[in-house]
């Protein structure tokens, strides 16, 4: 979880919420300790409650974490061996927050991934991180899978979203698909509102104080968004609208300094910007042209700073194409 505070946008209406089984079988995916309790620590309990089986995966171990590490290590420089051991007490935080949910230790699943680093994982060719997925999901058979939105705004989210849909493409059958917005600002859209129990309010805010490292600096905002009902949307009723048009206009003397990614199942390709296959229509939108060879019905774009930058929030973020 980094510092970005969450601001969600009113939504249009409030859908209801799914009925949770024995048969449910619902995957979390985490992309650091503590977005499973933050995001899911109600629906996580009321799918146990039921008789369901929920499986988390972890995508990263949220070891690139250094203002919390520096503060509570009381150090300044953080080298390899220091992320190591910063991840393994992340680990440890989130087992103790699932223990505190009534999830056993043996519903962790970890890829192991890059903190901070999904985005370039994904976007480097010939990467493996979408079979990779495919296989953890596969080889659970979830019914739900609760995942980040893709206009969540910390990369590692909204890249872990673009994973999860491109490690599904194809499938036939595909599981309900319910996504949750942690960093960013969410458009007014249908949405499910989960409400917990005293007790499952209690227990999440007790998983959420198991995540010590991450309150030593921000206790009080990480309890404010632990106690606010659970918001997802259901992909299946909101189905997205792909287009051509992409949604950024950057100012033209930022260009040189802007990449352009899209992503598919099988390739991906880049361009800088002001080369990017790029046409404007009569309203100034711009569209991604048809570039030959390339058939993949699902693909993801992607602007970003083609530089360095401290700041790791994405401005523009992942668009459906």
């Amino acid at each position: 979880m980094g510092l970005a505070a969450n601001r969600v946008a009113p939504a249009t209406s409030v859908a209801e919420a799914p009925t949770f089984s024995a048969q449910t079988r619902l995957l979390v995916v985490a992309p650091h300790p503590d977005d499973e309790t933050i995001a899911t620590g109600l629906l996580i309990q009321q799918v146990r409650a039921a008789g369901g089986e929920v499986r988390i995966l972890l995508l990263t171990a949220g070891d690139n974490n250094p203002w919390p590490q520096r503060w509570l290590e009381h150090r300044v420089r953080i080298r390899g061996i220091d992320r190591q051991r910063w991840g393994r007490r992340r680990h440890a935080e989130m087992l103790l927050a699932m223990q505190r949910l009534a999830v056993p230790s043996s519903a962790l699943q970890t890829l192991g991934w890059p903190d901070m680093g999904i985005t370039d994982d994904l976007l480097q060719p010939g990467s493996t991180a979408v079979p990779m997925l495919s296989a953890a999901i596969s080889q659970f058979r979830p019914s739900l899978i609760a995942m980040p939105s893709l206009d969540d705004r910390h990369p590692d989210h909204g890249a872990a979203h673009v994973l999860v849909r491109l490690a599904l493409a194809g499938q036939t059958k595909l599981p309900q698909l319910l996504t949750y917005l942690v960093h960013g600002h969410a458009p007014g859209v249908e949405c499910i509102e989960i409400h917990g129990s005293a007790e499952q309010s209690a227990n999440k805010q007790a998983a959420m104080a198991a995540h010590g490292s991450q309150m030593a600096l921000s206790g009080n905002r990480m309890r404010r968004l632990t106690a606010r009902p659970e918001r997802y949307v259901d992909m299946s009723a909101t189905p997205s609208k792909p287009s051509s048009a992409l949604p950024w206009q950057p100012s033209a003397w930022l260009s040189p300094c802007l990449r352009l990614s899209v992503v598919s199942a099988t390739e991906t390709q880049s361009w800088r910007w002001r080369d990017a296959p790029l046409r404007r229509d009569k309203h100034g939108t711009y569209q991604l042209m048809p570039q030959a060879g390339v058939e993949s019905p699902l693909r993801f774009a992607r602007l970003g700073w083609d530089l360095p930058s401290l700041w790791i929030f994405d401005h523009w973020g992942w668009c459906e194409l």
